[in-house]
Parts: structure tokens; sequence; C-alpha cells
């Protein structure tokens, strides 16, 4: 037997469509919820979050980031840290709200499919800066009917949301370390009945460990540049349960590793570029387990504790494709995010970048797109996705966030 087990992404597409579009049975139900359970929403980290729960933490959240090919660990200089390296609340001043909008999946044309962020960071004197958030994914009204006939069960609606806070502290004038704690609360049918077995909403929380250093101010040909590097360890913690029975499925815990290089193109600074790469990996697996009663020995597989996962996934897995199993080395299990952006006297930014994942690891590959303006206090993002598939769920999502500085 294999180590794990993963559905490809071909028939959750077609699943999560049809729920959105028609009625479905008992029977649909307790598919559909398999399916969120085992691959999870919107595409993100398919392949490897096969075998976790509640992978809307794994949204890039801010259009900034998103813009740069999903980057940010090593640039985290504003709210949107607390997502991408907390860590870097400790060298920011000032105090920042932020909102994120996208209309998810906009290739299905549903209106109740979308995902909102709120941020916040406040600096407190003596203290630093601590930072907010609450994440929200919105899955829209379901119908459950009888397996045989159109009568309708109930209805019900689908949602997840994460509220937590975050906090940075510098080491030194060049490092610095950063945590968050979240509460999850994962809604995908609570009240229905699914093989004599409720639905219950499911709760866990998340802990992120973050590092972030920064060079001192480097010359680079005749200009001003600087560096940095970043690491962040999210959303460590016990798994989400939905039924009495049910084995756990663990949190997407993610290891985030990336540098950045930002360069001024005149003395004056009037004009700058930064340049971002991000790798990250799904630190989830589901280990074998056999039991033997009469004699007889069965085979099951469970998910591996938070703890224990971050040291059994280093390995090759296998999944399922659709037809066979197929190897998935560690290399490719990467998934890799390549930016830039261009300011101009930190006024107006130009943004762009390329995401990929291996075609056996989720299989994500698009250019990223964006803007930015900044007026006083007040400043909008905006990203866009260019998928290269047509038909791919993420083609032509945007993302708008609009900046308060007070």
């Amino acid at each position: 037997m294999n180590q794990t087990h993963y559905i490809p992404k071909s028939n959750f597409v077609r699943i999560i469509y049809t729920m959105k579009k028609s009625l479905f049975s008992t029977r649909f139900l307790e598919f559909s919820m398999s399916l969120f359970l085992l691959v999870g929403l919107s595409y993100t980290t398919q392949a490897q979050v096969a075998i976790t729960a509640v992978p809307f933490l794994q949204i890039e959240p801010d259009s900034r980031g998103a813009a740069m090919g999903n980057t940010g660990v090593a640039i985290a200089d504003n709210a949107s840290a607390i997502f991408w390296n907390p860590a870097g609340l400790a060298f920011q001043q000032g105090n920042q709200a932020s909102i994120t909008h996208s209309n998810w999946l906009a290739n299905f044309n549903v209106d109740d499919l979308f995902y909102d962020y709120l941020v916040g960071k406040y600096n407190v004197e003596g203290i630093g800066t601590i930072g907010a958030h609450l994440t929200y994914l919105n899955l829209g009204e379901q119908i459950q009917t009888n397996e045989d006939s159109p009568d309708i069960i109930s209805k019900f609606n689908s949602y997840e949301l994460a509220l937590g806070l975050s906090y940075g502290f510098e080491v030194n004038k060049n490092l610095a370390l950063g945590t968050s704690l979240r509460l999850i609360y994962s809604s995908l049918a609570s009240g229905t009945t699914v093989s004599q077995q409720k639905v219950n909403p499911g709760n866990s929380i998340g802990v992120d460990l973050a590092l972030l250093y920064k060079t001192n101010p480097l010359i680079l040909g005749e200009n001003k540049a600087r560096f940095s590097a970043g690491f962040n360890l999210s959303n460590i913690g016990p798994g989400m349960q939905y039924t009495d029975n049910a084995q756990k499925d663990p949190l997407p815990t993610t290891l985030r590793a990336g540098f950045a290089l930002e360069f001024d193109l005149d003395p004056e600074g009037y004009n700058s570029i930064t340049l971002a790469t991000d790798i990250s990996k799904i630190m989830a697996r589901k280990k074998e387990v056999i039991s033997t009663q009469a004699g007889v020995s069965d085979t099951s597989y469970v998910a591996a504790g938070a703890i224990e996962a971050l040291f059994s996934s280093w390995d090759t897995f296998q999944r399922f494709d659709g037809q066979e199993y197929v190897d998935v080395s560690l290399f490719q299990q990467l998934m890799f995010g390549a930016g830039l952006e261009y300011w101009y006297n930190d006024l107006f930014a130009l943004r762009s970048g390329f995401y990929y994942e291996d075609p056996n690891n989720g299989d994500r590959k698009y250019i990223t797109f964006g803007a930015g303006l900044r007026y006083n206090a007040f400043g909008i993002d905006f990203s866009y996705i260019k998928t290269l598939e047509s038909d791919h769920p993420l083609a032509n999502t945007l993302r708008f966030s609009v900046l308060l500085n007070f």
C-alpha cells in the first residue's frame, strides 16, 4: 500500500462546480465532504495538501504579495507580514489597517464564493508592534436532498474563518523573531447528517514561528541596497475533526523561506526595485497503521501529528493521478514563487511575478501582475492571475486591497 492517498484535482474541480450549481444527495454530500477534507478548496497547494483540512489558510491574502508571484516572507514590511512572516512586525513603526477582497474561483461565476482578509498592526511604545487578522472564506448556501428524490432535507451555509494575534521582536538591529496564534473555525456542513453521523464544525489552534534577517544598507554600484532573508513555519497545531468517528485531518502546516533584494536605481532614491523569491512546502503526511484482530491484519492510514510530520515529510511520497500512483520526490514537493516590484517615489508601484508547482504536485503555473498607489495615509493595491491554462479555476482571479495608515 502507499503512504498517502490523494484525489485527482480534475474530480475536485467538477465536484465544487456541481455543489454550487445543483442539488446534491446525501450520498453526494458525503463524497463532497470527503473532498473538502482531503483536497481542500481553491486548488491551493492542491496535491500536497490533499491530506489536510482548512487549506483556506494557504490563500495568499494581500494583493501586493499575490502580484509578486506569491512572495513576501523576506519582505514583510506592512501589516500583511502577519501572513508572510510575523517577525517582520519587529522592524515596523506606526499603525496600519488593511482589507483584501476577492471573488474566489472567478471562472465558476458564483457570486457567493468569496474571500476576505482584514488585518491591522498597532505599535505600542516600549513593547513593539502587535498585529491581528481575520480571515474569512464564504462557500455559499448548499442544499441537501434525499438520495432517491429531489426532496430538500435541509439548507446550510458553508464557511471558514480564522482569527489571530501576532507579535515580532528584535533580537538586534538585523535579526527579528516572530510568532502568531490563531483560532480556526470551519463550518462545511454543520447540522447535517452523513452516514448517521452528525457533521459538526471543526475547531483548532494554529501557531507560527518566524525569523527575518536584514543586512545593513549596502552599496550596489553607486546606489543603496539591502538584502533580507526570511523563514516562517505556519499553522502548527492539532488537526480538525468534523464527525465523532472521523480521523482528524491535519492543519496545512507550511514551511516558507525566501530572499529579497531591494535597491535604488538613482542616488536620490526616487526609483527603486525589489526582487523576491519564496520557496514553500506543506509539512503533512499520512502514516501506515497495521492492526491485527483474530489473526487478520488490516492496514489503514492516519494523519501524522503536527510535530511528527515536521520530521517525517521530507521523503518521497505517492499520489494518485487519476489512473495510477506516481512518486513525488522532495524537490517536486517544493513550490516556487518569484516576483519583482518597482516603486516611483513611494507613490506608485508596478508588480509582476511567476508561480510554479510541479505537475505531480498541484501543477499550478501562472503569471501575476499588479499595481499600487499611495497618497498620504491611504493606499490601494490590486493583483491579477494569468494562468497558463484558459480553463484553470484560478484564471482571472482579482484581489483588491485597501490600506490606511494612522
